[in-house]
């Protein structure tokens, strides 16, 4: 889907960034800029993976770098972008997330404290991985002040120790996708896992937890987030595609049948679709369960509700995924609308808004990629 046409201010070529996202079952390209202190979209795109792999659309791929790349150089000719400076979203399956405590230590000693820690969570030699950490504000940091009196009469030592995000990613990946960008002829400035690049996309400001649930076609990420911090994070086994192959097997129809009368009715198919509902509800059940256990979890660690699911990813672009994952979680549940975030045509509103979910991990890294430019 090109915007070029739609819009006729364009900054230069340099000014413009793209975000790039590879999904496991579509590629996703989104192209802005920046223009009088408003973030512009210029152009975005999207195109199916299966057909490369010569599987029905919809279907989760393993393609070759190199059939990567021809897919990759497809959608960027299809969406006619004119820059090549790009920001790359890595997939969570890539990497190894673990939450470590550490002893306080100055500054200059935790690389090597970090490192040092990591290794007991990191299956693999550390030099066949990329390393990155963050330091997780301290609980104390998020509470009141009324609350921060009464820690201060605790007898417990204030700044024993640390909470660190570690991020390891296997060099092999990241090797793969520097492949399938020289190929594309793209100059790659970072990669970052998926899961930032949401948070980035779809978070605003607020101090209350949110959980951002991403459903691809062969899994579904679960994120809890507070205050734009990442505290848990739950990968689910069983995603969009899942479904389809389970409408094609109890209804024996062909993938390509089932993937159509899912994305046609999806749960609004009526009474004489009662089959089709029931297939699909039990599904989404499964995941539903996971994500509310994923919640209970943070409840009991931090003795803190969830306030809100903001929902991502092709696969909760169901017809009444809504209105089922309201009855299962019981709080506020939202598509995730990143395109919000940008200027965009007016008249287009609508259209950006049902496509939102979809492009939020390709939205987020292009806006890290020009935040980078400022």
């Amino acid at each position: 889907m090109n915007l070029s046409s739609l819009l006729s201010f364009f900054a230069k070529k340099d000014q413009s960034v793209l975000g790039i996202d590879i999904g496991s079952s579509a590629v996703k390209v989104v192209q802005i800029k920046k223009k009088r202190g408003k973030i512009v979209l210029e152009t975005y795109g999207e195109l199916a993976l299966g057909p490369y792999a010569g599987i029905e659309v919809g279907r989760a791929t393993n393609l070759t770098p190199e059939k990567s790349a021809e897919a990759l150089r497809d959608i960027l000719r299809e969406a006619k972008t004119t820059t090549v400076s790009a920001g790359v979203a890595l997939p969570l399956s890539s990497s190894l997330i673990s939450f470590i405590t550490i002893p306080q230590v100055q500054d200059k000693q935790l690389a090597d404290v970090i490192s040092l820690e990591a290794r007991k969570y990191i299956p693999v030699p550390m030099n066949e991985v990329m390393l990155d950490w963050s330091l997780v504000p301290r609980e104390d940091s998020f509470s009141t002040d009324e609350e921060n009196k009464i820690s201060a009469n605790t007898k417990e030592p204030v700044g024993s120790s640390q909470d660190v995000l570690v991020v390891a990613i296997h060099n092999e990946y990241i090797n793969n996708y520097q492949i399938i960008m020289d190929s594309s002829q793209v100059k790659t400035s970072f990669y970052e896992l998926e899961i930032f690049s949401s948070i980035r996309a779809v978070i605003d400001q607020g101090i209350q937890a949110v959980m951002i649930i991403d459903m691809g076609a062969r899994t579904t990420k679960l994120y809890i987030v507070e205050r734009g911090v990442l505290r848990s994070s739950h990968i689910i086994n069983k995603g969009a595609q899942d479904i389809t192959l389970a409408l094609s097997k109890s209804l024996s129809i062909s993938v390509a049948e089932a993937e159509n009368m899912k994305r046609l009715h999806g749960l609004k198919g009526g009474p004489e679709y009662k089959e089709l509902t029931e297939i699909i509800t039990v599904n989404l059940d499964y995941v539903f369960y996971e994500a509310n256990a994923t919640l209970l979890n943070y409840q009991k660690k931090y003795n803190k509700d969830v306030s809100k699911i903001i929902l991502t990813g092709g696969g909760v672009l169901l017809k009444g995924f809504v209105d089922l994952a309201k009855i299962s979680f019981q709080t506020e549940v939202v598509y995730a609308n990143p395109f919000a975030k940008l200027e965009t045509p007016a008249f287009l509103a609508e259209q950006f808004s049902q496509a939102g979910p979809e492009f939020a991990v390709a939205i987020g890294v292009a806006l890290r990629r020009l935040s980078e430019l400022e």
